[in-house]
C-alpha cells in the first residue's frame, strides 16, 4: 500500500492532525511511508477528510 499527496496540497493539516504518525505539514503535506501500514485506518480517515482530496492510497 502506497500514500501520495499530489499536487494542489494547502497545506490545512487536516491530515497531520487526523494521522501524525504518517503525515507532516511543511509548505505541503508529505507521508512518512515506513508508518502506513500500521496506521491504514487513520491515512484512510485523513484522505476522506482532506478538503482538496489530494491524497491518495494506492
Amino acid at each position: 500500500m502506497t500514500v501520495k499527496i499530489n499536487e494542489g496540497c494547502i497545506g490545512c493539516g487536516a491530515c497531520e492532525s487526523i494521522c501524525d504518525a504518517v503525515f507532516k505539514v511543511e509548505d505541503v503535506a508529505v507521508v512518512n511511508e515506513a508508518a502506513v501500514a500500521d496506521n491504514m485506518d487513520c491515512v484512510k480517515e485523513a484522505a476522506d477528510s482532506c478538503p482538496v482530496g489530494v491524497i491518495e492510497i494506492e
